[in-house]
């Protein structure tokens, strides 16, 4: 099972590749050779299917319902709020069904007596031993309350509740906000020697290690380590093998390219081959 879907780990690092242009084209085959270099128990952990479909329901779910209840925070959901949801739905590539359960669910989580510790303790279960599916859960609430509000207001102490309830740290929550808010502005990239260039160069580049989780006084070896690390743990096919819905998998793809991106930018600016 482990050789199949090391296989399979390379074909989608070429689809990855041809989905996401020139960069995504030059790492590809990096992509299918984490899978290939990773020791056995630690590539994919391979579900029975009755188990992937279980987590599958329960992590979309949650999603949407815990969606609503973060945009209820402060009493009442704003326009915005509606639109950022809508947002993510797109973006997720939801089918016209999955829009309207999506749609049912986070109105279901706007309810009073909606219970948001009983919502996470049952996914938690679901996904008892797949923390980077727990993960994944979080980046998706904290890229929709970034797109609402900003995290203004009680957002933020809820969704801090919404973090202790997946067993996410407070430090990792604040790292998944950093990210994702430079996914959300994307690197800048002026020249060193532009106008107000220099200044930019620096921020992305610092950036770039922020994606990486690696400081910027890090050996070559120990960015290629955080590179990799980064790679597997975002791997769509590992996600999905693990029970990540189907159509969450368009997020995973996104942040595996941010952080192609970020490497490709450290790679350069260090000279490194």
């Amino acid at each position: 099972m482990a050789h199949g879907m090391k296989w399979i780990g390379k074909l989608t690092g070429g689809l990855i590749g041809l989905a996401f242009g020139p960069i995504g084209l030059a790492v590809g085959v990096l992509l299918g050779h984490q899978f290939d270099s990773a020791p056995d128990d630690d590539a994919v952990d391979a579900l029975p299917p009755g188990d992937v479909a279980t987590i599958g329901e329960r992590f979309f779910r949650a999603t949407f319902r815990v969606m609503g209840c973060l945009a209820k925070a402060d009493g009442r959901v704003s326009e915005q709020e509606i639109a950022a949801a809508r947002g993510v739905m797109t973006d997720l590539r939801l089918s016209a069904a999955q829009v309207h359960e999506a749609i049912a669910l986070f109105t279901a989580g706007k309810q009073p007596e909606f219970d948001l510790e009983a919502e996470l303790a049952g996914l938690r279960q679901a996904c008892r031993g797949r923390p980077d599916i727990l993960r994944i859960f979080l980046e998706i609430q904290v890229r929709a309350a970034l797109a609402g509000n900003n995290l203004e207001g009680p957002v933020r102490a809820l969704l801090g509740r919404i973090a202790a309830g997946t067993r996410v740290s407070g430090l990792e929550l604040a790292h998944i906000e950093a990210v994702l808010r430079i996914q959300r502005g994307g690197f800048r990239r002026g020249a060193p020697g532009s106008m107000g260039g220099a200044a930019a160069a620096a921020e992305s580049l610092e950036q770039a290690y922020r994606v990486l989780e690696t400081p910027a006084g890090a050996s070559d070896a120990e960015v290629v380590k955080a590179y990799r690390r980064q790679l597997h743990r975002h791997h769509p096919d590992k996600l999905k093998a693990n029970g990540l819905p189907e159509s969450m998998i368009g997020h995973a793809k996104q942040r595996t390219q941010q952080i192609i991106e970020a490497y490709e930018l450290i790679r350069t600016r260090r000279g490194m081959r």
